[in-house]
């Protein structure tokens, strides 16, 4: 059989077990493996005994990561790090480290065993799975809660510096990041600004522990932490709304009553920003079109065009003046209150 007749099949081969990949990440981060060979290369009985594992499993663990680039194998069961196995170190200044530990979780693994349900139903999988919404989930399981709380700071850690870096918050005094999690983004944006004060914004829970973060660092006196829900009401005295990564957790309806909260409580002269993933055309953006697929499992909501989210802003009472490109693939969609 010729090389062009066996590739498909091979390509194939490896989507169909990506989820063994996925497992062996999340398994190799959850240990901390990545930061223990951070001082260099380390063997697999001085791994096993620090994470108190097997060290013939272990081994075979890491070697099967080595096969696919994430660590080196060298001689007599010793490994090394690699470019790719940096980015899941804990303290890597871009780390996956969070969101590869969250990934594995049984819970949200068995979410996305019902991906056929929602399929055939058009219902979300994480409620057809566990009773509940993610969000419910998380704040009576708050062990979870955490891992997630690390997993979106993992996340924010690969966007917010491109965000910043695109768009000129400097005319504005007062930014709320409403659903604002750890309040990483807005650590990234008052160290930029010197004369911006921030906002984070989100549930009891999730605020408790981001203010428990940020408030002995040098950026604490810029800070205001408020917990509320924003279908009720956000923050009323701030120039600017950031939505990172919040309206692509929800339905239609949903999203439009929180932009519509944010425009009324903003009034007249606040700037909204959205900021979120485009998808694009048949054929292309796949990272774009499988967190799709993640949004109908998980939270329940969709990634958009930015046709859609031009309609969404137009049913809140907002004008989309404008899209900021970033370095990263976040976008930021610009809102002002339609007149």
């Amino acid at each position: 059989m010729s090389d062009s007749a066996e590739r498909p099949a091979a390509v194939l081969r490896r989507l169909v077990n990506g989820y063994q990949v996925s497992q062996a990440l999340h398994v190799a981060a959850t240990l901390g493996i990545p930061d223990r060979l951070a001082d260099g290369p380390r063997g697999c009985d001085e791994l096993a005994g620090a994470t108190g594992t097997d060290a013939d499993a272990l081994y075979r663990l890491l070697r099967a990561l080595a096969s696919v680039g994430v660590f080196t194998e060298l001689d007599d069961r010793q490994f090394a790090s690699t470019a790719v196995s940096d980015q899941l170190r804990s303290d890597a200044a871009v780390s996956l480290h969070g969101w590869a530990s969250f990934i594995g979780r049984p819970y949200y693994w068995e979410a996305w065993s019902r991906l056929i349900d929602s399929v055939r139903t058009g219902e979300n999988a994480f409620r057809l799975t566990h009773g509940m919404g993610p969000w419910e989930y998380r704040a009576i399981h708050p062990e979870e809660g955490a891992i997630f709380d690390r997993a979106m700071a993992s996340l924010t850690g690969q966007v917010s510096a491109a965000v910043v870096a695109a768009y000129d918050f400097s005319p504005f005094r007062r930014v709320a990041d409403v659903g604002g999690g750890s309040g990483a983004f807005v650590a990234e944006l008052l160290a930029a600004y010197p004369t911006v004060e921030g906002v984070v914004f989100d549930q009891p829970h999730v605020v408790a522990n981001a203010q428990a973060m940020l408030v002995s660092g040098e950026l604490a006196d810029r800070c205001t932490f408020v917990a509320g829900d924003f279908f009720t009401a956000v923050p009323a005295d701030a120039d600017a709304y950031v939505l990172k990564s919040v309206i692509h957790d929800w339905a239609d309806a949903e999203a439009v009553k929180i932009l519509t909260v944010c425009r009324t409580c903003g009034g007249p002269t606040s700037t909204l920003l959205v900021v979120e993933r485009a998808l694009s055309g048949p054929n292309e953006g796949p990272d774009n079109k499988f967190s799709d697929l993640n949004m109908l499992v998980g939270p329940g909501g969709q990634e958009r065009t930015v046709a859609a989210y031009r309609t969404l802003f137009e049913a809140a009472g907002y004008e989309l003046s404008r899209v900021v490109p970033t370095a990263s693939p976040i976008m930021v969609l610009e809102g002002k209150v339609a007149t």
